[in-house]
């Protein structure tokens, strides 16, 4: 017995098109969208201030309205956190839009993540809620279930666990159903988007299907895509997204915590990847609470040098805004040199750097019209070829996410089925407090011999990515040859070499030999959060792509 979970979106924003394409490309069971970040909760969350209706994904409602009699028709079932702040808001907006197009959905929704009332100083406090609300909605008929903050994996568990009949003990089973969520969860990274070895490829990446996953009794699964759809999955593609914002090999969630070093990988066959040994272990005894506040205001302007004397002309143009600033001082300033410019360069363009300077503080007035002005003046007294990129503007609020943890029973999440019965959902008793797993034993190093000089990305693919403030880094090979020489080279001080950003900066390194894999975890390298904008590549998305640009001794047999 199988279920077929599809996934049709991994941020609010992705492909429209991709619920229809979904549902027409082949056999589901039931298909997901995941509309939820910590920087979507809080756009939400600004959105609900100026209209209290607001505060879910108003694209999904849209998709429905072209989709769900295709659904009804196909006998798949939706389930999808694009409920946001206001899970009942959107179930409502569903139910409205389904008497009007005349077709019999029930539909149901889960809520108890909102937490703002514990936490006042915050503009939005969700706990991160598993499967199990989204399961009693399913097994009681709801044809759409619709959710607040729930784990991304949870949309998959879920459905899994109705489906099977799991119930909370059965560790292995929702430990596997986890990491088939966690390959699904954001879209096409699973089947060859955002790839570190996306040339060369016989395979058409202009436009990627999305993943689905067959998911067995026993919690095993074999991810693939609908036939004849864009993109490709195989081992590599697979590994990627196992490793993509992920910490240690204990991987917690509400329900279960997975083992990511215990996952089998195997292709098996075009574009399918066998998913297998998963074990699972009882979750911690707290839920994780994302919390978003209104920081302060935040503004920017980047001065264009051109041509000779680049470090001069910065230099001078910044003494001249600190002293432009002093009388009040915004209370953050950052300076950034962008070297882009190139010796004798053929454009005027290619001849320029651009100096960033950012600024954050409590008050608009200080980072508004006293930063633009001051930059402003400086255009007929300040280095040779003075420009900006654009003028400054008055300055914009910025946003700071925060988590927190609650215990399991401080939150009471509840199924509201479609004909409004209640359903309390009961937290986990069964409870484990989250330790590091003992570093696994390495293979023997690889013998001696001649070595080149070359970028780490001829060997290693890696992606990166954000959790709240820290920024992770996965990195992996497809030989066990490789495998030898990267466990043995790639340590935290090799890496910090490489990432001089996180020289000054915690830095854990988590073996995963089952995948070739390191997972490297950076502390507080986004300052805030992604809604900071602490640094030119907030959410640490290209991270991985720099480290693999950068050179070391790579032994030449590898290459």
């Amino acid at each position: 017995m199988t279920l077929r979970i599809g996934n049709a979106s991994g941020f609010y924003g992705d492909r429209f098109d991709a619920l229809r394409e979904m549902l027409t490309g082949g056999e589901l069971d039931v298909l997901t969208g995941d509309y939820l970040a910590e920087l979507t909760m809080l756009i939400l969350g600004r959105d609900r201030l100026k209209d209290p209706a607001a505060g879910y994904a108003r694209t999904f409602l849209r998709q429905m309205e072209e989709c769900l009699g295709l659904a009804h028709e196909r006998g798949v079932r939706i389930v999808t956190n694009a409920g946001g702040l206001n899970p009942a808001g959107l179930a409502d907006a569903v139910r409205r839009l389904a008497g009007r197009l005349g077709v019999p959905a029930r539909v149901a929704h889960v809520e108890g993540d909102d937490l703002k009332a514990s936490f006042p100083d915050s503009l939005t406090a969700n706990a991160y809620l598993g499967g199990f609300g989204i399961a009693a909605c399913l097994r009681e008929g709801a044809d759409v279930v619709v959710t607040g903050r729930v784990t991304d994996a949870a949309l998959v568990t879920g459905p899994a666990a109705a489906h099977f009949g799991w119930r909370p003990a059965d560790h292995d089973r929702l430990a596997g159903a986890v990491v088939a969520g966690h390959v699904l969860e954001c879209g096409a990274q699973a089947t060859g988007g955002n790839y570190a070895f996306f040339r060369p490829r016989r395979q058409d990446l202009r436009r990627p299907g999305f993943p689905l996953a067959e998911i067995h009794e026993d919690g095993s699964c074999v991810i693939t895509k609908h036939p004849g759809t864009g993109g490709f999955v195989d081992v590599g593609t697979v590994t990627a997204q196992l490793l993509y914002e992920t910490g240690g090999a204990r991987y917690a969630g509400p329900d279960v915590t997975a083992r990511l070093d215990t996952v089998r990988l195997t292709q098996d066959g075009p574009d399918r990847v066998r998913v297998e040994g998963v074990r699972g272990e009882a979750p911690p005894p707290t839920l994780k609470v994302g919390r978003n506040r209104l920081g302060g205001f935040r503004n920017e302007v980047v001065f264009v040098l051109t041509g000779l004397d680049i470090e001069a002309k910065a230099e001078l143009v910044r003494a001249q805004m600190t002293d432009a600033l002093a009388t009040s001082p915004p209370a953050g300033v950052r300076w950034e040199l962008v070297r882009t410019d190139r010796p004798d360069a053929g454009t005027e363009e290619t001849a320029s750097a651009l100096l960033r300077l950012v600024v954050r503080d409590p008050d608009q007035e200080t980072v508004g019209r006293a930063l633009s002005g001051a930059a402003i003046e400086l255009a007929l007294a300040s280095y040779p070829g003075f420009h900006v990129l654009a003028p400054p503007g008055k300055g914009a609020p910025y946003g700071v996410f925060e988590d927190a943890r609650v215990p399991q029973d401080a939150v009471g999440q509840v199924a509201v089925l479609h004909d409004g019965r209640r359903i309390p959902v009961p937290p986990a008793h069964d409870t484990l407090v989250l330790d590091d797993v003992p570093e696994p034993p390495l293979p023997a190093p690889l013998p001696p011999g001649p070595t080149r000089r070359a970028p780490l990305g001829l060997l290693a693919g890696a992606r990166s990515g954000d959790k709240g403030g820290d920024a992770n880094v996965g990195v992996w090979v497809r030989t066990d040859d490789a495998w030898r020489w990267l466990a043995h080279t790639l340590t935290v001080e090799r890496f910090r070499e490489l990432v001089p950003e996180s020289r000054d900066l915690p830095v854990a390194r988590h073996p995963l030999p089952r995948l070739r894999a390191l997972n490297f975890v950076v502390e507080g390298l986004l300052g805030e959060g992604v809604a900071a904008q602490h640094r030119f590549d907030p959410q640490a998305k290209a991270l991985g792509e720099w480290l693999r640009s950068r050179h070391l001794d790579i032994p030449e047999a590898l290459l």
